[in-house]
Formats: structure tokens, sequence, C-alpha cells
């Protein structure tokens, strides 16, 4: 797996709010932790629910600023937000486990 290639794509189809892809590169019961909001999101019913909150809802666009590859099967973002939330700006991380291709569980939150 391309993991350089896979989160571009990734964010690309995150900033086009394209639902469908978007929840195509999680595992079907991939889980995503945000302590920022203070939940975790389960399956890809939770996901979609965080998608279209956090994302949709606040019209965030997300920028890519430092990719760690740490294995084959794990990566750090360093990302800045933008969007129609307080502040209209801010600094974000996920942690990634990978695993057929796919995110099988992520750790999201603000700095």
């Amino acid at each position: 797996m391309d993991i350089n290639k896979f989160i571009n794509d990734w964010l690309d189809k995150s900033n086009a709010y394209d639902i469908q892809a978007y929840l195509e590169k999680w595992h079907r019961n991939a889980i995503l932790d945000d302590p920022s909001v203070g939940q975790v999101f389960k399956g890809h019913s939770g996901i979609k629910k965080y998608f279209e909150s956090y994302f949709i809802g606040y019209k965030t666009q997300t920028r890519l600023v430092k990719l760690d590859i740490i294995s084959n099967n794990e990566a750090h973002l360093e990302v800045e937000f933008t969007g129609e939330f307080p502040g209209g700006q801010t600094g974000g991380i996920f942690d990634f486990i990978f695993k057929d291709g796919k995110i099988a569980s992520a750790k999201a939150d603000l700095l």
C-alpha cells in the first residue's frame, strides 16, 4: 500500500465532501476516536455522522502539513483545518492504523 498516495486521495475525497468515496477508505467496522469532540465513532454509520457533522457541516477543508509514515500500516498526519467554525482555522492530527488497504482505526484531535 502506498500510504502517501492513499492519504492524498483520502484528503481529496474529504475536501470534495464525497461521502461515499470517503467511506470507502474506511473498513466497515473501523473506529474513529476524536477526543476533541468527546466521541468515538464506530463503523461506516458512525464515521458518516462524524464526517457530515464536522466536515460537511462546518465546510471544513483539510490541508496536509506533515505526514510521518511509521510502518507499512501506520501513519501520523499533522493537518490544518479551515472552515466555518469558531476561529476559522486550527491545527489537527490523525493517527491511522491501516488494514487491507483501508483505515482500520484512527485517532483524531485538535492541536
